[in-house]
C-alpha cells in the first residue's frame, strides 16, 4: 500500500471519527493535515496570520460539517476546500485579495527560525516566481500537499501543475546558482 493511499485512508479515519465524537479523531486530523492547510492558506492569504486564522477556522468548520463528509476517495481534496472557502470569505471582508509583496513575504520570514541570509535567498528567490508557481511550490514543499490535491484545488490539468513545479524548480536552482558565484 502506498503511502498516499495509507495517508487517504488515515484522513478518512479521522474525520468519520471526528463525526462520531470519537476522542482524540480531531487531534488526529489536526495531526494529519495541518501543515498542509497552513500551507495553502499561506499560499492565498500572503500573511502567516491570516494563514493561522484560516488553518484555525479550517479544522472548526471541519469539526462541524464531519458528520455530512462522505468519502469520495479524497479527503485532502475536501479539507483544502473548506480552506478555500474560508480564504475567500476573508478576501470578500477585505474586499481585496492580497498579493505577496517583498515586505509581507519578509514579514512572514521574519517569523521563522530561518538565519536572516536564508530569509533574504529565499525571499528574493520566491519572488521570482509566477502566483501559480509560488503557490505549487509552497503547497508540495511546505504542506505537503500532493501534486493531484493541488491540480484539484487550483483546478488546473496534473501535468501542468507537474510541469508548473519543475520549471519553478528549475528557476530557484538557476537563481541560486546566480547567487552563488
Amino acid at each position: 500500500m502506498s503511502t498516499y493511499v495509507s495517508s487517504r485512508r488515515k484522513l478518512d479515519n479521522a474525520l468519520y471519527g471526528v463525526a462520531n465524537g470519537e476522542e482524540g479523531a480531531l487531534k488526529a486530523l489536526y495531526d494529519l493535515s495541518a501543515n498542509a492547510v497552513y500551507a495553502y492558506a499561506l499560499t492565498f492569504t500572503g500573511n502567516v496570520y491570516d494563514a493561522q486564522d484560516v488553518m484555525q477556522e479550517t479544522f472548526i468548520k471541519a469539526y462541524e460539517a464531519a458528520p455530512s463528509y462522505v468519502s469520495a476517495g479524497k479527503p485532502m481534496s475536501w479539507i483544502l476546500r473548506i480552506a478555500k472557502n474560508l480564504c475567500y470569505d476573508k478576501f470578500r471582508r477585505q474586499s481585496r485579495f492580497v498579493e505577496i509583496a517583498d515586505e509581507r513575504l519578509n514579514e512572514q520570514l521574519s517569523a521563522t527560525d530561518a538565519d536572516p541570509t536564508d530569509r533574504l535567498v529565499i525571499m528574493s528567490c520566491l519572488t521570482e516566481l509566477d502566483e501559480d508557481e509560488r503557490k505549487i511550490v509552497v503547497m508540495h514543499a511546505v504542506g505537503g500537499v500532493k501534486h493531484r490535491e493541488i491540480a484539484a484545488e487550483l483546478n488546473i490539468p496534473l501535468n501542468t501543475v507537474l510541469s508548473k513545479y519543475r520549471r519553478a524548480l528549475a528557476k530557484l536552482q538557476q537563481i541560486l546558482k546566480g547567487e552563488q558565484k
